[in-house]
């Protein structure tokens, strides 16, 4: 079953339906070309200076760096991109909010091997969470084409619906191919994996992702993101990194003040009474 595709005026709510029902869609064209091409540029000095990967997952022949948004301003208009956040709200709706999980982009150099078929909810020390239950609305930005023959990921659609801990080949996959600047977005209980690149040139990919609050971020926010780089993001953008409580009262410091207090100052939060979403 191939991957659905829809325009960047389609509403959101129809988007995020379809990914209820396969765990996957993808909006063509949604990426302003300039944007992506002053990304390219920013991270262009930490893409050439990462190694390739140290094992069979992370790929030999793969280079993957990231911290994007303490290194690319431009890369921080995709973290907050309004086409794809009203289709994470909608995703994960079941929970009070949602942050950001991890920043990367992900060089697939040629004569590398396809990935392992995985979810990324895994990598919540394998905890299987209950069927339906999304933690996670994940994003790869087409930084090239996506074809079968570079390596573009390869997903097994609907199969966010099956049983936890499966064993999938390659073989059951589909590519999600796409032109570039059009983004995947997928759960993190779908099984999915970057594929072979049978091609001669190296195939970019920015893999931007989201979680619920109240879980653990892959990649450290706090630590990626420096505190005089910090302080300089709008509390939008500082809420959706982290610097906000997970529902109620998790992540509140010393005397439950609000994260956001700590950068900005007494009086900055409105306290434990303003996260009111469902």
């Amino acid at each position: 079953m191939p991957v659905q595709h829809f325009a960047p005026d389609v509403d959101p709510d129809v988007i995020a339906a379809a990914i209820a029902t396969d765990g996957c869609a993808v909006i063509d064209r949604l990426a302003d070309s300039d944007l992506m091409a002053r990304t390219l540029d920013e991270m262009a000095p930490y893409l050439d200076a990462v190694s390739t990967g140290p094992d069979d997952f992370a790929g030999h022949l793969t280079r993957r760096v990231g911290g994007l948004v303490a290194r690319s301003e431009s890369a921080r208009s995709f973290v907050r991109h309004r086409g794809v956040l009203d289709v994470v709200e909608r995703v994960l709706a079941h929970a009070t909010n949602y942050q950001l999980h991890l920043t990367q982009i992900i060089a697939i150099g040629p004569g590398q091997p396809a990935q392992a078929i995985h979810r990324d909810q895994w990598a919540f020390d394998f905890f299987s969470f209950p069927a339906g239950y999304e933690v996670q609305c994940n994003t790869i930005w087409a930084m090239d084409g996506f074809t079968e023959e570079n390596g573009a990921t390869r997903v097994v659609v609907g199969s966010n619906h099956r049983e936890d801990r499966l064993e999938l080949s390659p073989d059951e996959t589909e590519p999600a191919e796409m032109e570039a600047g059009s983004v995947l977005l997928y759960t993190g209980s779908l099984y999915h994996g970057g594929g072979e690149n049978r091609s001669d040139q190296v195939r970019r990919g920015m893999n931007i992702t989201y979680n619920l609050a109240w879980l653990r971020q892959e990649e450290n926010q706090y630590l990626s993101v420096p505190p005089d780089v910090a302080v300089t993001l709008d509390d939008d953008l500082l809420r959706l990194i982290g610097y906000e409580r997970g529902a109620y009262a998790l992540g509140y410091v010393d005397d439950l003040r609000d994260p956001i207090e700590v950068v900005r100052g007494p009086g900055s939060a409105s306290g434990f009474g303003d996260l009111v979403r469902p």
